[in-house]
């Protein structure tokens, strides 16, 4: 195992796309929401300790879910849990571990990856990994993940790729033409019919050298401030630096700051059965399905002329759905959430009326 590799899993967010079963005290990396008796942080975490050596992956979430971090992954040093005090976006965080890793190790290989994604083919993710830190430990060039796309998704980001630039040690690389954010259904459909564009899986691999150029060159501000702290990483004065850096650093994210405008892009293309797990719906299609296509999870639910549906509710509660098609039915603690699938990207609309009108303990 390469000790120059190091992953670094963004653990921040708040998943509200997932209420009510993601709230703020846990939102759904802490959750075992496929049910199958590990976390998707746990998942993250135990893929990439396949991939590089276990004291190189650094976990960079929110200050307030330290507790739950130190829980579910037990046995990281304290420099290996990077806690925010704010939330800034995906570039602060990176220019952050950036830092932190380059006190360690300045010649580090990085590959940077949400922590609430799922991976369903682990053995063909582990070699698209290291074949890209084999790529970009060898060429100057900073490498996102794309998939194929399977249908017009208009929840995921789209990378256009150029065919006709490949590399000899790396076929399935290419140079990025262009990103695009979360487009609409029509231009959606035109670009999964052209067959240049990729679903942006939000996984970036470069070496530490080459990322702390682009941020030089496309956020030098952002890099700036870290920057300022060199001979502080890794130390007690470690902790009122950032918290003084994070009050006044711009909130913005990787993709905008730095891959749009760098000139030394590349996308790899995959297939290893990647979701980003962003909804309710994207839970859905890649779990199994009764005979009537419902998702269950609750071990006492009753279904009659309903199906399409996704339907979560605790263990040993009776629960009876008549008469539903394409409904999501989550029952969690104090909230009972009955939605429309197609109108799932109007949950995070639902959560701010609900703290709005009855309060924090409900979010």
């Amino acid at each position: 195992m390469n000790s120059n590799y190091y992953c670094v899993i963004m653990a921040g967010g708040v998943g509200a796309r997932f209420w009510p079963v993601s709230r703020r005290h846990t939102p759904k990396q802490f959750i075992d929401i496929l049910d199958d008796g590990e976390s998707l942080i746990q998942k993250t975490f135990r893929r990439f300790a396949d991939i590089c050596p276990q004291e190189n992956i650094y976990i960079i979430t929110n200050s307030q879910y330290a507790s739950q971090v130190r829980e579910q992954i037990p046995g990281l040093a304290d420099e290996q849990l990077v806690l925010e005090p704010a939330r800034r976006n995906t570039a602060p965080c990176i220019a952050y571990a950036n830092y932190k890793i380059k006190a360690k190790n300045p010649d580090a290989v990085i590959v940077v990856a949400p922590s609430d994604h799922v991976i369903l083919k682990e053995d063909v993710f582990k070699e698209v990994i290291i074949n890209g830190l084999n790529f970009v430990e060898k060429n100057p060039k900073l490498l996102t993940i794309g998939i194929r796309p399977s249908s017009p998704n208009t929840g995921y980001g789209y990378i256009q790729y150029n065919e006709d630039a490949t590399y000899a040690d790396a076929p399935s690389i290419y140079n990025v033409k262009i990103f695009t954010e979360k487009p609409e259904l029509e231009v959606a459909r035109q670009f999964v019919e052209s067959g240049e564009f990729l679903w942006n899986a939000g996984i970036f691999m470069w070496s530490l050298k080459e990322i702390e150029k682009a941020f030089e060159t496309c956020l030098p501000e952002v890099n700036d401030l870290f920057r300022q702290g060199e001979g502080l990483y890794n130390t007690p004065e470690e902790e009122n630096f950032i918290k003084a850096t994070y009050l006044v650093c711009k909130n913005i994210s990787i993709d905008y700051g730095v891959m749009e405008h760098a000139r030394n892009v590349c996308v790899c293309a995959a297939d290893f059965g990647w979701s980003d797990l962003g909804t309710w719906g994207s839970l859905y299609e890649i779990s199994p399905k009764d005979e009537h296509q419902n998702v269950v999870a609750g071990n006492k639910v009753k279904t009659y002329n309903s199906q399409g549906c996704i339907i979560n509710v605790p263990k040993n509660k009776a629960v009876v759905l008549q008469g539903m098609d394409d409904y999501i039915v989550v029952d969690n603690d104090n909230v009972l959430l009955i939605c429309k699938k197609e109108n799932e990207q109007q949950i995070r609309q639902y959560v701010n009326d609900v703290q709005i009108d009855f309060g924090d303990k409900y979010i």
